[in-house]
């Protein structure tokens, strides 16, 4: 028994150091702190949609004209700018008056006089060296030199012709034609034609007051007793009497047609060519139709 003591004894301990071994690589593998693995959630799965790419929010700015911002670098655009303002001013305006207006008061100088050049030769621009105190004035130029109802007056007055004058060329120069114009129908001096839409004027005239000739109410009374035949009787008297109206015209007996037969042609026979054959061959001439 002894010799079996001796041996369990012997496992025992060989049993507890391998454990023991076991244990301390354990604890020196294993790292000081460890965290549980992160279970997966809304966080990480909202961190994938994010790696994706996103597309650019549409805008409706449409990017082939450019916006209208009021001023404009080229040189030429400057100076449409300032005809405009001219024109919706109306009134005279000084140099330094337009360069305020497209913020070119701090430019260079050859760019000052280049442009001040230009304006002072436009054609849709009067220049005057003596005007607004001797600075030199810039203003407008309309297609007609009208900005009051007396000098629209004068004008017509001074037409040879009984052509009337658009309004929309007047409107261009004058700001307030329209008002001006409708007090001068109001008074009768003058003629004016609208359109049926917005009530604008449209094209006007002069209303010469000595062509207004009084008519006494007897005559004026005796005019309007007169009745007018209705119009499908007026148009049947005159076809009695023989007179055509000229949305008709006169009926043309026209002669019928004859239709003539055509007579089928007979055919031309070609010219015999084998002459060395005639004892040989048959005519068949008669058979044709």
């Amino acid at each position: 028994m002894s010799y079996l003591d001796n041996q369990l004894n012997a496992f025992k301990s060989n049993l507890t150091s391998v454990s023991h071994k076991i244990s301390t690589k354990r604890n020196v593998g294993a790292p000081a702190t460890s965290s549980p693995s992160p279970a997966p959630s809304q966080t990480s799965t909202s961190g994938k949609h994010d790696l994706k790419r996103k597309r650019p929010e549409t805008s409706n700015v449409v990017y082939s004209q450019p916006a209208d911002t009021g001023t404009g670098k080229n040189i030429m655009t400057q100076v449409t700018y300032a005809i405009e303002y001219l024109k919706n001013k109306g009134t005279e305006q000084t140099l330094s008056d337009l360069l305020s207006y497209l913020s070119l008061q701090y430019t260079a100088d050859e760019y000052k006089r280049t442009i001040t050049t230009i304006l002072r030769t436009h054609e849709k621009i009067d220049y005057d060296p003596s005007g607004c105190g001797g600075q030199g004035s810039f203003r407008f130029r309309p297609i007609h030199n009208i900005r009051s109802g007396e000098q629209l007056l004068g004008f017509l007055q001074l037409q040879t012709t009984a052509q009337g004058l658009t309004v929309r060329e007047l409107r261009e120069g004058w700001p307030g034609a329209e008002d001006a114009i409708r007090k001068l129908e109001d008074q009768g001096k003058v003629l004016v034609t609208r359109n049926k839409k917005d009530d604008h004027a449209k094209m006007v005239w002069p209303n010469d007051s000595s062509l207004a000739v009084p008519i006494d109410e007897e005559f004026k009374n005796i005019w309007h007793k007169i009745r007018l035949p209705e119009p499908g009787v007026l148009a049947d008297e005159l076809e009695r009497a023989g007179l055509t109206p000229t949305n008709k015209a006169r009926g043309l007996k026209m002669k019928p047609k004859v239709q003539e037969k055509k007579t089928k042609k007979a055919r031309k026979s070609g010219k015999t060519t084998n002459v060395h054959m005639m004892g040989v061959l048959r005519d068949y001439s008669h058979l044709k139709k």
